[in-house]
């Protein structure tokens, strides 16, 4: 049994760092003292939305101090990042490749929380307490099935770690994974945050001709800039559905559209906007996991337009963070650059404040410093 602290939130849509205690891992399991944990809108809306107790986080990386009986994957001392793309190995989605939809193990499956750590993992005031996404990263301890451990066996720091388990997965999955961006194509990114930065260097990194930002803030673009971007549009935040921005790319591309559009803003209003910005036959592909309803008009899906939503940049986990890594390794991948600030675990507050307000690529909780 470990003392730890954790960042809890609660139903009421705050949250609070908190003592907790920590069990020994149970058969198939592990424990891990996170080093690093990622700072994510999927954390803040979930503080808002889940109406329960829980500890945030889904982002991790640190190192396995203990693992439980039947783990042979992972050792005491090994550095890992953690994912929720969890996989029990046998249902029909593991069987058809899609790990990150598990009907077993996998959150989005269920309701987004634990339960595939033994029960009693964590304990808060005594009684047993969920981990968000079955991680809880914001934390300085945790259990989770070996499943969700890939070993780092590059030279990298947890704080860059840590955000391949989801922003960097998600935008670099997109492109490679779901969309498979072809060699000399032309690609347009909506947004260029965190995710958006990923899918930019991903289209750079597949051979993309050109690669077009889009976003409302200047200082975001010129990071879009050193990602690869080969051309920006500062759009207005007056152009409902980036109508004069859709024609700006159009110019940019033989007044066709773009081969394939990102849309990376989780903004639900833009829900259609990479629609707007394919040439026929084109790919928008909805990155930022909006979960609203939206309106669409139908006839932007005429002339053989694809729309999908992929979730996780379909994640492989034990394919997709070897080859992240190894692409960092050999200094074709920006990681270091995304985290524009690291905090302590008491600076949850002023993270979630800067992130809001745009003024992170990607914040940090280093869990060393806290």
């Amino acid at each position: 049994m470990i003392d730890s602290h954790a960042a809890i939130a609660h139903s009421d849509g705050t949250f609070s760092v908190e003592p907790v205690t920590v069990n020994k891992p149970g058969p198939g399991e592990a424990l891990v003292e996170l080093k690093a944990s990622g700072v994510c809108h999927t954390d803040y809306d979930s503080m808002h939305t889940w109406k329960r107790d829980f500890i945030l986080g889904h982002e991790g990386a640190g190192v396995v101090l203990e693992t439980g009986d039947g783990v042979t994957e992972v050792e005491p001392g090994d550095r890992v990042i953690l994912t929720w793309a969890i996989s029990c190995g046998r249902c029909l989605q593991c069987n058809l490749g899609n790990i990150h939809i598990c009907e077993n193990y996998s959150p989005v499956t269920g309701p987004h929380l634990g339960g595939h750590a033994h029960v009693e993992s964590t304990l808060w005031n005594g009684k047993p307490i969920d981990r968000s996404f079955n991680l809880g990263t914001m934390s300085n301890h945790t259990v989770v099935r070996e499943e969700a451990l890939v070993k780092i066996d590059v030279d990298i720091p947890f704080t860059s770690a840590c955000i391949i388990g989801c922003g960097v997965m998600t935008g670099f999955g997109s492109v490679a994974n779901a969309a498979n961006v072809q060699t000399g194509s032309s690609v347009v990114v909506l947004g260029a945050g965190g995710v958006g930065l990923n899918v930019i260097q991903s289209a750079r990194l597949a051979g993309a001709a050109a690669v077009i930002a889009v976003d409302v803030n200047r200082s975001r673009l010129a990071m879009a800039n050193q990602f690869g971007a080969t051309h920006c549009i500062q759009a207005d935040r007056e152009d409902k559905n980036l109508l004069q921005a859709s024609e700006k790319v159009k110019a940019l591309t033989a007044m066709r559209g773009a081969d394939y559009a990102f849309e990376c803003t989780a903004i639900p209003e833009l829900g259609d906007a990479p629609l707007r910005m394919v040439r026929n036959a084109g790919m928008a592909v909805q990155v930022s996991g909006i979960e609203q309803t939206i309106a669409f008009d139908a006839e932007l899906f005429e002339w053989d337009k694809i729309y999908i939503n992929p979730l996780y940049g379909k994640c492989r986990p034990k394919v997709d963070f070897p080859k992240i890594l190894k692409l960092y390794e050999n200094k074709q991948y920006k990681i270091d650059e995304l985290v524009t600030r690291t905090y302590s675990l008491n600076e949850l507050g002023q993270a979630f404040e800067d992130m809001l307000q745009g003024r992170n690529a990607k914040g940090v909780i280093s869990l060393e410093a806290s």
